[in-house]
C-alpha cells in the first residue's frame, strides 16, 4: 500500500506556490487515490490533472499500481479544513454542533481556533413592548470540552436568490 504521507508530500509539492489547498487525501488499501483540493478562486479542470500527473509522474508504477482520481470538493460538502472557513467569509452557512443542533448565519470570522456566525434575531428590549431584531454573534470551536459550541459540521447554504 502507498503511504498516504508520501502522497501528502507530494499534492502539497504540487500546489506549492498556488493559491490550491488540500482538503482531503485518502489512500485505499487498494492502492485507489482520492484527492479533493480547493482554492480561493475556485478549481478549474487544469489545477485537477495538474495535480493529478504531478503526483502520478512522482509514482512509479513498477513497484505499486495505484489509481488516482482529483477533484474539487464539493458545494455541498463539509468544511474540512480552515482554508474553507476563510474563502466561505461573509456566507451564509449552517454549523451543526455536537450537541445535535444547526445554527444558521454570516460566517463573519475564522482562524485556526474557532469560526463566529452573525444573525439577526427578533428580542425583546426591555422598557419596550414590541420585540425588535437584534445582531447577535455566536463563537464555535473546533476543539471544546462544551458540546453546544464544538463543531461538528459546517455547509455552506446554497440559496439562488
Amino acid at each position: 500500500m502507498i503511504a498516504i504521507g508520501k502522497i501528502k508530500e507530494l499534492v502539497e509539492a504540487q500546489i506549492n506556490g498556488t493559491n490550491v489547498f488540500a482538503v482531503e487525501v485518502k489512500v485505499s488499501t487498494s492502492n485507489k487515490i482520492n484527492v479533493l483540493i480547493d482554492s480561493f478562486d475556485g478549481i478549474s479542470i487544469s489545477d485537477c490533472v495538474s495535480v493529478s500527473k504531478g503526483v502520478e509522474d512522482s509514482l512509479d508504477r513498477e513497484d505499486e499500481d495505484f489509481e488516482i482520481e482529483v477533484s474539487s470538493a464539493g458545494l455541498d460538502a463539509a468544511f474540512q479544513v480552515p482554508e474553507q472557513y476563510q474563502k466561505n467569509l461573509n456566507k451564509e452557512v449552517k454549523v451543526y454542533t455536537y450537541d445535535g443542533k444547526k445554527h444558521e448565519g454570516i460566517l463573519s470570522f475564522a482562524d485556526e481556533t474557532k469560526i463566529e456566525i452573525t444573525y439577526e434575531e427578533k428580542v425583546r428590549i426591555e422598557g419596550r413592548k414590541k420585540k425588535e431584531l437584534v445582531t447577535q454573534v455566536e463563537a464555535y470551536f473546533f476543539e471544546s470540552d462544551d458540546s453546544s459550541n464544538k463543531i461538528k459540521d459546517t455547509k455552506i447554504i446554497i440559496s439562488f436568490k
